[in-house]
């Protein structure tokens, strides 16, 4: 099939750019905006229920298909297009790429994104400050993570050996953003290993085209 690939959300969010990564690295053709067949959504409203029954981004449009959730998004545009595998072969490999894929967009995801970054990037205190408590109070969960992905990479070059696959694309935005927060530097003070996976995938041609400044608007 090679009808046209549209993913239905932002670009900022880090799940989109999870999904754009897959394609970037595949090679895939797409294009993107919160819109349908060239006409804006509204966020919750009919139409974007109509397309994911959850009011979530991302969703893939491709020709008639629609398909939401990043790692069932990432897992189709695999096994459909060709370029290089996001998956591995190895049964075992590819398991622990799964299970990768879902816990990053579960438990490090609400770690890093729900309860931390989301603090800074759309800040809810007094005069639109951030605040500061929850910050403090979320800390030490990422502390927790940032340590997990830390030893999960040490002695290979990505979370599931040395070739990249979904697990990165997923892992890749939300690093990324966390990197550029104030305090970044202390939080991964110990995580030497980590910065250095982050600097790969930022080096990448994905992750050039990807890791972009994000247009919150």
């Amino acid at each position: 099939m090679s009808t046209s690939v549209h993913l239905v959300g932002p670009q900022f969010s880090n799940f989109v750019r999870s999904v754009q990564l897959c394609c970037e690295e595949k090679g895939i053709p797409y294009t993107l905006g919160f819109d349908l067949e060239g006409e804006p959504l509204d966020f919750g409203g009919e139409q974007h229920l109509a397309l994911h029954p959850f009011a979530k981004v991302p969703v893939l449009r491709h020709g008639e298909r629609r398909l939401f959730e990043t790692t069932a998004i990432c897992r189709y545009l695999d096994a459909v297009f060709d370029g290089p595998a996001l998956l591995p072969v190895d049964a075992w490999q590819r398991a622990r790429v799964d299970q990768w894929s879902q816990a990053l967009s579960i438990y490090v995801d609400q770690a890093l994104v729900r309860r931390y970054l989301l603090e800074y990037a759309f800040p809810k205190g007094d005069n639109g400050s951030v605040r500061m408590e929850r910050v403090r109070d979320a800390e030490p969960e990422v502390v927790r993570m940032l340590a997990l992905l830390e030893a999960e990479l040490d002695g290979h070059a990505f979370l599931v050996g040395d070739t990249f696959s979904i697990a990165d694309a997923i892992a890749a935005p939300m690093l990324d953003y966390l990197e550029g927060l104030p305090g970044a530097e202390r939080l991964l003070a110990e995580c030497p290993v980590l910065v250095a996976y982050l600097q790969r995938l930022r080096q990448r041609e994905s992750g050039r085209r990807v890791l972009v400044e994000p247009a919150l608007g």
